[in-house]
């Protein structure tokens, strides 16, 4: 479903639908994300949301001095410094700066599939290398990887608890009204075990594509050496509720409407990527809030030099750090993934 010649992306999903069933939420989330993120700029006020790089230059400055300070402390490896889904590149142009002036002048890669935002990466960060997925990385030197709301726009499946047992929640549609419905039973052992006498009309959402990213890129970890910082919104799983959301205009919209022309994600699990982790030999620390993340990094120390900097924009730079400590920062966490032998990141003790 991603030839263009084949029409418009709903006209598309209700035809498979109409000749091969109802499909997975997954799929459907799928196949929206990647038609939505390979076709425009999302972020910013004229986009449909925005990310904590792009409200403050002290996050990305800070996440650099966490990698620099790894860097340094692991004994100034020769590293390759990754980004997985870096928006416009504004999180890494704030990194690298902030990284060069520590020392820490790394080789550049991006894990981007989409042209547009290649294109904006590409202005901000040039010389960067591009890779559609992870299997193309550099494998002989260790790897330092930020995934900023990386992790939430990948595909989820949701398990409804009806009456009679679990079942998959599927979509299906009416011409090209896309609705959820329950689809076929799924069996008990699928369920953890807390959770599989949930009241009916429970929903349990279980994200396999982030599972298994996270365990090949702990593998390559535990192979090559190296750390990677996850930051994303979410919680400690299992856990019931259902958190699939569309964003559109800086508005939630209904996740079912529009598939492509809207921002799909969910809550991310992070004890289940943390889980996934160790399952490959690496080490996983946290997930601690934001919020305490920024503040253990120094983000007051720098709020203020650069108050002291440009007092004409004090009040909206204590703005911007309320913002990614308070507004953001219990919700967004953070989880820290290292290969055996490397130190504790900063903020992590």
């Amino acid at each position: 479903m991603t030839d263009q010649a084949e029409g418009p992306l709903p006209e598309r999903l209700a035809r498979a639908i109409t000749m091969g069933g109802p499909i997975s939420i997954a799929d459907f989330m799928g196949a929206a994300n990647r038609h939505y993120y390979a076709t425009r700029d999302p972020l910013g006020t004229a986009g449909d949301f925005t990310t904590a790089p792009e409200i403050s230059q002290m996050f990305g400055e800070l996440i650099g001095l966490w990698c620099a300070d790894l860097w340094d402390r692991a004994g100034r490896p020769d590293a390759a410094w990754v980004e997985l889904g870096p928006g416009r590149g504004t999180l890494a142009a704030d990194a690298l700066r902030a990284m060069a002036k520590a020392g820490f002048t790394p080789d550049v890669h991006f894990v981007e599939t989409s042209p547009v935002l290649r294109e904006a990466q590409a202005e901000r960060v040039p010389g960067a290398t591009f890779h559609a997925d992870l299997t193309t990385l550099p494998a002989d030197r260790p790897l330092i990887v930020v995934a900023n709301e990386f992790f939430d726009a990948l595909p989820i499946r949701q398990l409804v608890r009806a009456a009679e047992g679990w079942r998959e929640r599927l979509v299906a549609c009416q011409d090209t009204l896309f609705l959820p419905i329950a689809g076929k039973p799924v069996p008990d052992d699928v369920i953890p075990v807390p959770l599989r006498d949930a009241a009916p009309g429970s929903v349990l959402e279980v994200s396999p594509a982030g599972i298994t990213l996270m365990r090949y890129l702990s593998a390559r970890l535990a192979a090559q050496g190296g750390a990677a910082l996850v930051i994303d919104y979410g919680h400690q799983g299992p856990a019931l509720g259902e958190t699939l959301q569309a964003v559109r205009g800086h508005a939630f919209a209904n996740p079912f409407e529009a598939p492509g022309e809207q921002d799909l994600t969910a809550h991310v699990d992070f004890t289940s990527l943390a889980a996934a982790a160790e399952t490959q030999g690496s080490t996983a620390l946290g997930p601690i809030d934001q919020g305490e993340l920024l503040v253990k990094l120094g983000v007051d120390a720098r709020a203020a030099a650069l108050a002291r900097a440009t007092p004409e924009r004090a009040e909206a730079i204590v703005a911007d750090r309320t913002r990614l400590v308070r507004d953001m920062g219990a919700l967004f966490k953070a989880l820290a993934v290292t290969a055996s032998g490397w130190p504790t990141p900063a903020g992590f003790a």
